[in-house]
């Protein structure tokens, strides 16, 4: 096997590894006595609140819910962080970086591929406020998330287009300050109720979880990645116009749904490269999506499990990914595809710590997670994506907030798109979703170990292996080695 090469070393590559050697100076860097380790960074914050359950016996009265809190590499400056939090008003501020290399050589015969490395990732900024500490208004918060971003991804040195290696990839429009979200939140009857109405990422809430960013590919960090199928349909970074409620009739259960507008080019720069584009005139329809979960905590609080199933009405013009509008395959008859007025999404999603060690911290244990996406057959790219994974945090006693991760993600494509592919090929056309062959389904695996450096700080090596890269049987399997750091600065 080759040894790895990095032909050039990004400055972008050269500016995280300064920030996390900076932040990890022995003079503030010190043990923590609580840590989560990838679970609580800024983008987790909605899918957190989606994935807490009342308390026991909660009142009926009238709240915020209490905002997240991560450990941090300066916890209180100056006693300023405890200042503006005992006033509502809840600052946080993190860089997460992201480093892959392919230790495997590309396919040959195309001339932009080639063997090297990559660096992204992402600074971000939350901003929570308690309006009912500032100013009185019972029960309200707002929220708000900024990202800068950085860097580019590996998994397109040797074909990929459909996983990111480097999840923080992408979204942020190559611009100092991107508006990932900015809403509002008024919570009723003791956390029963929730509305919200703002710009919203759709899948931050939906389809959710804060222990897919665990891992480092964009398979399964942020959300796996079936979800986020449709071009409408926004994810972190990106964010519509939207409102929602969620209802939580008992403890443990939890219902929710929302009216999102669809917005033309969500993750293009040409309408949304800073999120601060505001104006309505690209919306062209609305998603509605409809999530309820169940959210057991068994062996005395110590094995929580979130078990949720939902699915989303997408109505929007779409086009079908092999028919005209006389039914015969576009690419032999050379029309423009049929367009759809709607389509739809669904997900089944469960995870579960089955393993709690004998006087470990509230987050150590094995946790096993697992689930299905499945998109309308006649306009969807992924028809469905699978995903099973593990957590192990705390396995060994000296190392508590350790963890070692293994996640596996099955891609199937559409028949229509993988039918398409084979008519373009023989007429001598190029494909689309930058394919170079027939896409029919791919693979990925990451292995990991988060180490949990000291408050605040986590460092990562990482393991990627993509089987059929962008789905193509034609281009090698890649393997990857490289890091993701995450430093909770504030």
């Amino acid at each position: 096997m080759q040894f790895l090469s990095v032909r050039r070393i990004d400055r972008s590559f050269l500016r995280g590894l300064a920030v996390c050697v900076l932040g990890a100076l022995p003079l503030r860097c010190i043990p923590a006595a609580h840590a989560q380790v990838l679970d609580n960074d800024i983008g987790s914050a909605p899918s957190i609140r989606v994935s807490t359950p009342l308390p026991a016996a909660a009142p009926l009265t009238t709240s915020v819910p209490p905002f997240s809190q991560p450990e941090a590499l300066f916890p209180n400056p100056f006693g300023l962080t405890k200042y503006l939090r005992d006033r509502g008003v809840n600052f946080l501020f993190d860089n997460t970086n992201e480093f892959a290399g392919a230790l495997t050589q590309p396919t040959p015969g195309f001339r932009n591929y080639r063997q090297g490395a990559s660096n992204a990732g992402q600074y971000a900024n939350e901003l929570d406020i308690n309006w009912e500490k500032l100013a009185g208004l019972t029960g309200f918060a707002t929220h708000v998330i900024t990202v800068g971003r950085y860097g580019t991804t590996a998994n397109r040195m040797f074909g990929d287009w459909l996983d990111h290696a480097s999840e923080d990839y992408g979204g942020g429009g190559n611009v100092a300050v991107h508006l990932v979200l900015a809403y509002g939140e008024e919570t009723l009857l003791g956390g029963r109720v929730a509305i919200a109405a703002g710009r919203i990422p759709l899948a931050s809430d939906f389809a959710a979880s804060p222990l897919f960013c665990n891992f480092m590919n964009g398979s399964m960090c942020g959300r796996p990645k079936g979800i986020t199928d449709s071009n409408y349909m926004p994810g972190y970074p990106a964010s519509t116009w939207g409102f929602r409620v969620r209802g939580r009739p008992t403890r443990s259960t939890y219902i929710q749904t929302g009216v999102y507008p669809m917005e033309n080019g969500i993750y293009a720069v040409a309408q949304h490269r800073t999120g601060f584009k505001f104006n309505g005139a690209n919306i062209l329809g609305y998603t509605i999506p409809v999530e309820t979960g169940w959210e057991p905590v068994f062996a005395h609080g110590t094995l929580p499990g979130h078990y949720k199933v939902g699915a989303a009405a997408l109505d929007e013009p779409m086009p079908d990914n092999l028919f005209d509008s006389d039914g015969r395959p576009y690419a032999l008859s050379g029309r423009a595809p049929r367009m759809h007025s709607a389509g739809w999404e669904s997900w089944v999603m469960f995870d579960q710590r089955i393993h709690h060690p004998k006087g470990g911290g509230k987050d150590a244990g094995i946790t096993i997670l697992t689930g299905i996406t499945y998109n309308d057959p006649h306009t969807s790219l992924r028809n469905y994506v699978g995903y099973l994974a593990f957590l192990d945090r705390g396995f060994w006693p000296s190392r508590p907030f350790d963890t070692i991760g293994a996640a596996f993600t099955y891609t199937k494509i559409d028949r229509g798109v993988s039918l398409t592919d084979g008519y373009l090929m023989d007429v001598g056309k190029s494909l689309p979703n930058h394919a170079t062959g027939i896409q029919g389904h791919a693979e990925v695996l990451e292995v990991n170990y988060a180490i949990h450096v000291c408050r605040g700080v986590v460092f990562q090596p990482v393991f990627e292996y993509y089987f059929n890269p962008n789905a193509q049987s034609n281009l090698r399997n890649a393997a990857l080695l490289g890091f993701k750091s995450h430093i909770e600065i504030l």
